[in-house]
C-alpha cells in the first residue's frame, strides 16, 4: 500500500483517494457507521491540518458543526478513538482545545475491503500494486517548459476543472490534463478526449476518480467521466 499520509507531488489526489475510501465505507455501512463517517469527513475537509497532521476543534463548535449536543460529540469522538481512527495528541484543559492526529494506516486498512468497489484502478492504486493493463508502473510524460494556467472564461464544467486540476498539481496538468478536450456530454455522463490511446488508458488507470471529484465539485450533476481517445 502507498504511504497513508497526503504528502508530496501527489497530496491533492492522495486526499481525495482517502475521502473516497471514507465514503465507499460508509456507505456499504448501516446509517449509523454512515452517520459517524459522514461526521468524520465533516471535520477532516472543514478542520484537518493535513501538513500537521491535526484536527484541533472543540466540542461547542463540533456541535454547531454537526447540528447536535455536545453530549453526542464526546460519544461520538469517543467512537472514533475507540476504532482507533483518531489518536489525541493533547489533552484539552483549561479552555485549550483537544489536539487529534488521524491514523490513516489503521483507517484505510479498515476500509480496504471496500476500495474494489470504486474500480480496479483505484483498488490497485490504493495497494500500491500496477493497474491490470500494466505490467510496471509508468512514468508520467515529460514536460518542455511550463504549462500555463488554463483560460476558465469559457465556463463549462471542463473549463473550471482543469483550472483546479492546473492549480493543485500543475506537473501532472502538463503532463496528462492539458491535452484534454471535452467530449459529447449524455446526461451525468462526460466524456473527455485525449490524444492518443496510451494516454487515455494511463488517464483512466490513474485518475478517474480525481478528474470525477472536480468535476463534480464544480458541477454535482456529473456522475461519470469517460476518456477516450
Amino acid at each position: 500500500m502507498h504511504s497513508p499520509k497526503a504528502v508530496g507531488r501527489q497530496a491533492a489526489a492522495r486526499k481525495y483517494d482517502i475521502i473516497t475510501a471514507l465514503g465507499t465505507y460508509a456507505l456499504a455501512r448501516g446509517k449509523h457507521d454512515h452517520r459517524l463517517v459522514l461526521r468524520l469527513l465533516t471535520l477532516i475537509t472543514a478542520r484537518y491540518n493535513w501538513q500537521r497532521d491535526e484536527l484541533a476543534v472543540g466540542q461547542r463548535e463540533i456541535a454547531r458543526m454537526w447540528s447536535v449536543d455536545e453530549r453526542t460529540v464526546k460519544r461520538e469522538m469517543a467512537k472514533l478513538r475507540g476504532m482507533g481512527w483518531l489518536v489525541v495528541k493533547r489533552q484539552g484543559a483549561r479552555g485549550r482545545v483537544s489536539e487529534y492526529s488521524i491514523n490513516f494506516v489503521r483507517l484505510l486498512d479498515d476500509t480496504r475491503d471496500d476500495w474494489a468497489k470504486v474500480g480496479p484502478d483505484y483498488d490497485h492504486r490504493m495497494k500500491g500494486e500496477p493497474a491490470p493493463e500494466q505490467g510496471a508502473e509508468v512514468v508520467p510524460l515529460p514536460v518542455r517548459g511550463s504549462v500555463p494556467a488554463p483560460e476558465a472564461g469559457g465556463g463549462s464544467a471542463w473549463d473550471l476543472a482543469r483550472a483546479i486540476l492546473h492549480q493543485e498539481d500543475a506537473a501532472n496538468y502538463g503532463s496528462w490534463f492539458h491535452r484534454l478536450r471535452a467530449g459529447e456530454r449524455v446526461g451525468g455522463r462526460l466524456t473527455l478526449v485525449a490524444p492518443s490511446r496510451f494516454h487515455a488508458a494511463y488517464v483512466r488507470s490513474h485518475f478517474t476518480v480525481r478528474l470525477l471529484n472536480v468535476c463534480r465539485s464544480v458541477d454535482d450533476s456529473i456522475t461519470q467521466v469517460f476518456v477516450t481517445e
